[in-house]
C-alpha cells in the first residue's frame, strides 16, 4: 500500500469531479478527460477528496505536494515538546539546605514542562520510620500545589516510596 493521496491511474472510478491546474473548478469529467488533460500540462491528476461522490481531484506536481507534506511534518515533529520524567532521590531526614536545593530543581523541572518522580530512599533503622517520608512527601505535594498535580500518591515499593508530579 502506498503512503499519500492516489494519483493518476491509480484512481479507479468513472468520472470526477476536476479541480484545473489554475485552481478552476472545471466539474464533472471522465477520468479519461481528466488524465488527459493532466497530461497535457505536463503535472498529475491527484485525489484530494476521495470519500465524496465524485471523488474531488486536482492538477498539480505531486512531487511538490508529497516534499510539502513532509515538510510540514518534519516542522511540527520540531515543536513539539517530549515530556520527560525527571528523578528527584532523597532521604526521610534530609537537611533543610538540601531540602531547598531539591526543591529549586523541582520547581525548574516544572517550568520545562516536565514530570518529577520523588524517591525516598530507606535505610536501616529508618524503615521503622515511614511516617517521616510520608510528612516529607507531603510537604512536597504542599509547596508546590499551585504549579504542579499528584499524578501518582506516594507508594512504598520495598525500601523505596515514589510519587510522581506533573506540572498543571
Amino acid at each position: 500500500m502506498k503512503d499519500g493521496p492516489r494519483a493518476n491511474r491509480d484512481i479507479r472510478v468513472p468520472q470526477v469531479q476536476l479541480i484545473d491546474a489554475d485552481g478552476n473548478n472545471r466539474g464533472i469529467v471522465s477520468i479519461n478527460e481528466a488524465l488527459q488533460l493532466a497530461e497535457e500540462a505536463a503535472l498529475d491528476l491527484v485525489e484530494i477528496s476521495p470519500n465524496t461522490n465524485p471523488p474531488v481531484t486536482k492538477i498539480l506536481d505531486l512531487g511538490k505536494l508529497k516534499y510539502a507534506s513532509q515538510k510540514k511534518a518534519a516542522e511540527a515533529r520540531k515543536h513539539q515538546k517530549v515530556i520527560e520524567i525527571k528523578e528527584i532521590k532523597m532521604r526521610p531526614n534530609i537537611d533543610i539546605h538540601d531540602y531547598e536545593v531539591k526543591m529549586k530543581a523541582v520547581r525548574r523541572f516544572f517550568d520545562e514542562g516536565d514530570k518529577v518522580k520523588l524517591t525516598l530512599r530507606f535505610r536501616g533503622r529508618e524503615m521503622a520510620h515511614m511516617e517521616l517520608g510520608m510528612q516529607l512527601l507531603n510537604r512536597v505535594r504542599e509547596e508546590v500545589a499551585e504549579i504542579a498535580k499528584v499524578e501518582a500518591e506516594p507508594k512504598l515499593e520495598g525500601r523505596q516510596m515514589m510519587m510522581v508530579l506533573a506540572p498543571k
